[in-house]
């Protein structure tokens, strides 16, 4: 067998084993409800709660509810895997309740400064999720709440403004 025959055969054979179920990542849901979730304990209007339930909660939470079939395909799922765990240590809407005021005052202005550039949801997202592309007015609507909130914050706590 001539070295590219045996290269081909070794990968195709290391691509069939990792699809054992086994080597699946653990889905990201948590079974606990959302006590510490973001309208806990912030005023968040419903179409600012539907934009990011639609558009960002399958990585920016505990609770990703859309698991397509291409999640089952390895080594899509550790990528996916390392994109919520990375995306959830950037916000994660399922803890912002635990964020202390700076750190909120902060997550809320990466929110708006997000929204304003329309950074988020990924494109590479979109591709397959259709149902999270926001509207122009959408990233209007959450850029100003968040802006709003992170001035609320500040309101209440002036020295996080002097310590940025």
């Amino acid at each position: 067998m001539k070295k590219w025959t045996k290269i081909l055969i070794a990968i195709i054979i290391i691509l069939a084993i990792i699809q054992i179920p086994v080597f699946t990542p653990k889905k990201n849901y948590a079974t606990t409800p959302p006590a510490k979730d973001i309208a806990t304990a912030y005023n968040v209007p419903m179409n600012v709660l539907m934009n990011l339930n639609n558009s960002c909660y399958d990585c920016h939470s505990n609770y990703t509810q859309n698991y397509y079939w291409y999640y089952h395909v390895q080594p899509v799922s550790w990528w996916m895997n390392l994109h919520i765990k990375e995306a959830k240590e950037n916000v994660n809407f399922s803890e912002f309740a635990d964020y202390t005021p700076k750190q909120a005052a902060h997550k809320f202005n990466e929110i708006q400064e997000q929204m304003d550039k329309k950074k988020m949801p990924l494109k590479s997202y979109l591709l397959m999720h259709g149902k999270a592309k926001m509207t122009d007015q959408d990233y209007k609507n959450v850029a100003d709440w968040a802006r709003q909130m992170q001035d609320s914050i500040i309101a209440k706590h002036p020295e996080i403004a002097n310590s940025k």
